[in-house]
C-alpha cells in the first residue's frame, strides 16, 4: 500500500477550501497527503462539486500525487483517516443571518460566535459535531480532529466534555491574525514574533509580545492605542480603545473585544450597516456568489485574491501549520483550542481554553500562564460559564438551560430580553434543533 495521509474534510464545499488546498500543496514535502476526502450534504454538492474541480486543478498544476475525492457519504471519507477536519455551517448561510438580524430587533447585538448568535449557532453544531464524533470512535479511532467550525471554543468544549474523543483541537485564525497584524505594525517577519496567549476562544488575550525572545508589549500596546492599528481581522472593523484603557488594560486585545468593550457603538454600527448593506451574513452571501462563479472557471488553478475579502485570512497557515506540526512532531509553540490542565489557574482544569501550546505527535501540550490578569479574568470565566451551560443545553435540550445561557452572557441586557429572543430563534431555527422540539410527545 503506498505511504502517505488521508485526510477528511467535512464542509468540504466550503469557500475556504481553496485556502486550505493551497497550503496542503504548499507543505507536502512535510505533510504527504496521499488522499483528500472532501464531505458535504446533499444542499452543498453543487459547492462541493465546483470547488472540488478546483482543488483537481491546484494539485495537477502544482504535479503532486495528491487523489481528491468528492463525496456526500461521511462515513466512506472518514475510513481509516489520519486527521479529520470540520468546517461545516448547521443552516448554511440564511441561519447565520437569522442569528444577526433577530437579536438586533430587541437592541441586542447580533453575530456570528457572540451573545444569542453564537448560542445558538452552537446549539445546532454540538449535536452534529458529536455525531462526527461517534463516527470517528468507530471509522478512524486514531485520527486527530482538528475543529474550525465555530463557534470553536464552544464547540471543543461539548467535544472534551460529551464525547469519548481526545485526540481534538479546536482552531482559530485570530491569534495568528494577531500575530501577523503585530508583524506588520513593527515592520518584522512574522518568524520573528511570538505572543504568550491565554483566554478563550474570540475571547483571548496577548500576555506579552516578544520579538528575537525580547519582549516589545509596552511598544506593541502604545502602537494599539493608535484607532487605526486596532483589528486584524477583515470582517471585523475595530473602533481603536482609549489610549488610557489600553494601556491600563496591559495586554494584547484581539477584535472580539470590541462587542464586549465597546458593545453600545458596535451594535450601533451592526444595525447601520445590516440596514445599509445587510447583514455581515448577507454580506457574506453575495461573496461567496462572485467566489463560486470564479471557482468555475476551468482555466482557473489557484485560489483566487479575492478569497482574502471572505475574513478567513491566514486559515490555512493555522490549518496546516497545526496538523504538520503533529505529524512531525514539532514541537513548535502554536496558540490551540485544548483541555486547560492547569495552564490557565482562573479556569477549571477540565474545560477549553485558547492558550500557546507545544505541539508534539501527541497532541497540544498546553504552557502554564498562571492566572489571567485581574483586569480581564472576570470577563473570561464569565464567557467560559456561557459557553458551559450553553454546551449542555445543546446537548440535553433543556430549554431552561438556554435562557440561562442567554442570561448571564454579557451581551443581554436581562433575563426577559433573553427568553423574547430565544423564543422567536427557536422558532426560526425549529429545523435544526430537533433537541428542543422532539421531547413534546415522549
Amino acid at each position: 500500500m503506498t505511504k502517505g495521509l488521508k485526510i477528511a474534510t467535512i464542509g468540504g464545499g466550503s469557500s475556504y477550501t481553496p485556502e486550505l488546498m493551497e497550503g496542503f500543496i504548499n507543505h507536502y514535502h512535510e505533510l504527504p497527503i496521499r488522499e483528500l476526502w472532501l464531505v458535504d450534504i446533499e444542499a452543498g454538492k453543487d459547492k462541493l462539486e465546483i470547488v472540488g474541480a478546483l482543488a483537481r486543478r491546484m494539485v495537477k498544476k502544482a504535479g503532486l500525487p495528491i487523489e481528491i475525492h468528492l463525496t456526500l457519504d461521511r462515513e466512506e471519507a472518514l475510513k481509516g483517516a489520519d486527521f479529520v477536519t470540520t468546517q461545516f455551517r448547521v443552516g448554511l448561510l440564511e441561519a447565520r443571518a437569522k442569528d444577526e438580524r433577530i437579536p438586533m430587533k430587541y437592541g441586542v447585538l447580533g453575530q456570528e460566535t457572540n451573545g444569542p448568535g453564537g448560542l445558538f449557532k452552537g446549539l445546532r453544531t454540538i449535536p452534529v459535531i458529536l455525531e462526527i464524533c461517534k463516527d470517528i470512535e468507530r471509522l478512524c479511532p486514531n485520527a486527530w480532529l482538528i475543529n474550525f467550525t465555530n463557534p470553536a471554543g464552544m464547540v471543543t468544549e461539548a467535544v472534551l466534555r460529551y464525547s469519548n474523543i481526545t485526540k481534538i483541537v479546536g482552531l482559530c485564525n485570530v491569534p495568528i491574525g494577531m500575530e501577523m497584524g503585530i508583524a506588520k505594525l513593527l515592520d518584522v517577519d512574522h518568524s520573528r514574533i511570538h505572543i504568550d496567549f491565554a483566554g478563550l476562544n474570540h475571547m483571548v488575550y496577548g500576555l506579552d509580545v516578544y520579538v528575537d525572545g525580547k519582549s516589545v508589549k509596552k511598544e506593541v500596546i502604545d502602537l494599539l492605542s493608535n484607532p487605526e492599528n486596532s483589528s486584524f481581522v477583515k470582517n471585523i472593523e475595530g473602533l481603536g480603545w482609549e489610549p488610557e484603557f489600553i494601556k491600563s488594560l496591559d495586554a494584547l486585545t484581539c477584535p472580539y473585544h470590541n462587542y464586549y468593550y465597546k458593545s453600545k457603538q458596535m451594535l450601533e454600527k451592526n444595525v447601520k450597516n445590516a440596514e445599509k448593506e445587510g447583514t455581515r451574513a448577507e454580506v457574506v452571501q453575495k461573496l461567496e456568489k462572485e467566489l463560486f462563479e470564479l471557482y468555475k472557471d476551468p482555466e482557473l488553478d489557484s485560489k483566487p485574491p479575492q478569497l482574502q475579502e471572505r475574513g478567513g485570512a491566514y486559515y490555512s497557515d493555522a490549518a496546516v501549520r497545526l496538523i504538520t506540526s503533529i505529524y512531525n512532531d514539532k514541537r513548535d509553540i502554536q496558540p490551540v483550542n485544548t483541555r486547560n490542565n492547569g495552564a490557565i489557574a482562573s479556569i477549571p482544569n477540565d474545560s477549553a481554553v485558547e492558550v500557546s501550546c507545544v505541539i508534539t505527535k501527541d497532541g497540544p501540550k498546553p504552557i502554564t500562564m498562571g492566572d489571567l490578569p485581574v483586569a480581564v479574568r472576570g470577563l473570561v470565566q464569565q464567557i467560559k460559564s456561557f459557553e458551559r451551560i450553553s454546551a449542555e443545553a445543546a446537548v440535553t435540550g433543556d430549554y431552561d438551560k438556554v435562557v440561562l445561557a442567554l442570561t448571564i452572557n454579557p451581551l443581554t441586557p436581562s433575563d426577559t430580553i433573553a427568553k423574547e429572543i430565544i423564543d422567536e430563534m427557536m422558532e426560526a431555527h425549529k429545523e435544526h434543533l430537533p433537541q428542543f422540539f422532539t421531547k413534546v410527545n415522549a
